[in-house]
């Protein structure tokens, strides 16, 4: 911006430095090339005003794509994270899917009873496990 200026700046003076020529090498003439010096010192003095303006506005809206391109590139990494959390989930859950049905197909372990061998007729303490007291003290 302070380049614009500096050339605004130089610009006024370069009108006035028109005006001045014209009116030393115009001074036999009489007043028509002085009005046209100031109406150009008066049009470029505009112009400077108008370059300036479009200058603002050229930053402002160079601030605004910037701010613009960072908020797209905060979505996209949010976009990437979500969808690295959901590729986590979808892989646990598909890990964990059969170990969950195997487990509730398991049959309950039959008793002790029922393992053990039925007792004979031939003796007291033939058919008794071995951990067990025999038929006689």
């Amino acid at each position: 911006m302070e380049g614009l200026i500096t050339k605004s700046c130089k610009l006024g003076g370069l009108a006035g430095a028109v005006l001045a020529l014209s009116l030393l090498a115009g001074c036999s003439q009489g007043p028509d090339p002085a009005q046209r010096a100031v109406n150009a010192a008066n049009r470029a003095d505009q112009a400077a005003s108008r370059a300036e303006a479009a200058s603002q506005k050229a930053q402002q809206a160079a601030a605004s794509a910037q701010a613009a391109a960072s908020r797209v590139e905060q979505a996209a990494s949010d976009a990437k994270a979500a969808a690295d959390r959901a590729e986590a989930i979808a892989s646990k859950t598909m890990a964990s899917g059969p170990r969950r049905r195997s487990s509730r197909r398991r049959k309950a372990a039959p008793a002790p009873e029922a393992t053990a061998p039925a007792p004979s007729d031939s003796g007291a303490g033939a058919g008794a496990p071995s951990g067990a007291p025999s038929g006689t003290p």
